[in-house]
């Protein structure tokens, strides 16, 4: 293989990058040990060096990270335009997403992701064979080896950091399928399916995964193992069609180091809660601790409308057992495409299941913030309570629906208890007379 082009190859030979100094400092880490991270596998810097040129600012995910989210926008054949996937994207960067996913499926898919590459800070992701599928005028029949090839090249040149393939799909793996409640929920994995029932032949994307490689490792695109065959539903779960594409993505991941490229694993989307574990440490044991990055998962399937809500329950106790991203889920999951306001709910539900893992697992420094907000609460300091709030705009409108006037910003209540029964302001009396003498209060700890 010619000299390192991508963060792998040049973490193997013992080079810290720029982009590892970077990441470096955004985590807090010690360079050199995310050049460990990187070249053992555990960690990917999903940089494409078109992107790089332009506005991408470097991040990394794996398990040594902070545990990242992901947001996916993007038009349909249905509704959308540039205008709305550029202010979903703004949205999703301002709340904080990671990675954001461009999951068009339209019309002018080009024209939308150019403009979202150039205004993106964020690593960019994509699904190449909508795409394809939208030039082939919808017949995935028609697709040929090239066609995806040359879709995936087209996508790198374009500046796509990462990229969800769905390579570990077999013909083989198709019959483990038929008797499942939600059959194949992936697009990517039926749109694969069809191909390979239609033909009688196996997946293409497995038989050219080495090509794909090196158009990929051109210009360091990372792998991201699409999940084809994931549950979608409790009653799939933890399935012999999920765990059979699983094993051929431990080798797909082998594969992919061997060629010099950068890999991270899909996930599964519904998963029940006592199952969460041990998906999760199943992943990290086939594919050699590639960064497991997790959609959902999703703890039950009776809340359409809150799915954020219940897929950031199931992502949280993912990300603490280990998972190195969390893809969100907005409100209109399996309702309708998101708006902006889904985008912001979406992220904010996952930042909060992100960052609680990340308390969870003792993250250096994860909890400072928490600690603070704590402080500024017991102190009646609303102002720097909302500045710390991962929403200050929502906390400042609900303290400022019932007592807006500015003299409620320094008072020692809410409206939820009012100034007699609040428990944080009785506890300051409680002090106060301590602190007067009262014999009852005692001040410090009794020796045992």
């Amino acid at each position: 293989m010619s000299e390192a082009v991508t963060q792998l190859e040049h973490a193997r030979a013992g080079t810290v990058t720029p982009e590892m100094e970077y990441v470096a400092q955004r985590e807090e880490l010690a360079a050199e040990m995310i050049r460990d991270e990187v070249a053992t596998g555990r960690m990917v810097i999903p940089a494409n060096t078109v992107h790089l040129a332009g506005r991408l600012e470097p991040m990394c995910i794996g398990i040594a990270a902070r545990c990242k989210i992901n947001a996916n926008i993007g038009n349909s054949a249905v509704t959308s335009d540039e205008a709305s996937e550029l202010e979903k994207l703004h949205e999703a960067v301002h709340f904080g997403a990671d990675t954001v996913m461009d999951l068009s499926t339209g019309k002018d898919i080009d024209q939308i992701r150019t403009r979202i590459i150039e205004g993106s800070p964020v690593p960019i992701g994509t699904v190449p064979i909508y795409q394809m599928l939208e030039e082939l005028g919808g017949e995935i029949e028609e697709m040929r080896p090239q066609h995806f090839l040359d879709m995936v090249e087209h996508q790198a040149k374009q500046g796509v950091d990462y990229m969800t393939v769905h390579c570990g799909v077999l013909l083989e793996h198709l019959h483990l399928t038929m008797n499942r409640v939600t059959g194949i929920v992936s697009r990517g994995g039926s749109l694969i399916a069809k191909w390979m029932m239609a033909h009688r032949k196996q997946n293409p994307l497995y038989e050219h995964f080495e090509d794909l490689c090196d158009i990929m490792r051109q210009y360091d695109v990372t792998w991201s193992l699409g999940d084809g065959l994931r549950p979608g539903s409790l009653a799939d779960a933890s399935d012999d069609a999920q765990f059979a594409e699983l094993d051929v993505m431990g080798e797909l991941t082998e594969r992919g180091w061997a060629r010099g490229t950068q890999v991270m694993i899909e996930g599964p989307g519904h998963v029940p809660m006592d199952q969460i574990d041990m998906n999760i440490k199943r992943q990290i044991d086939v594919c050699h601790g590639a960064p497991f990055y997790v959609l959902g998962p999703l703890v039950t399937d009776i809340a359409p409308g809150y799915d954020h809500i219940t897929s950031a329950i199931g992502a949280a106790l993912a990300g603490w057992s280990g998972a190195s991203m969390l893809c969100y889920v907005t409100p209109k999951e399996h309702l309708g495409l998101p708006e902006k306001e889904d985008v912001r709910a979406g992220v904010i539900a996952y930042k909060i299941a992100a960052h609680a893992a990340d308390v969870a697992r003792h993250r250096p420094g994860a909890r400072d913030r928490d600690d603070a907000l704590s402080k500024a609460r017991f102190e009646f300091d609303w102002n720097e309570q909302f500045r710390l709030s991962l929403d200050p705009e929502t906390a400042q409108r609900m303290h400022d629906e019932t007592l807006p006037q500015d003299t409620f910003k320094s008072a020692h209540f809410c409206s939820m208890c009012g100034p007699k029964y609040c428990s944080m302001k009785i506890t300051e009396e409680i002090r106060e007379m301590a602190a007067a003498g009262d014999p009852l209060v005692a001040l410090e700890t009794p020796e045992q």
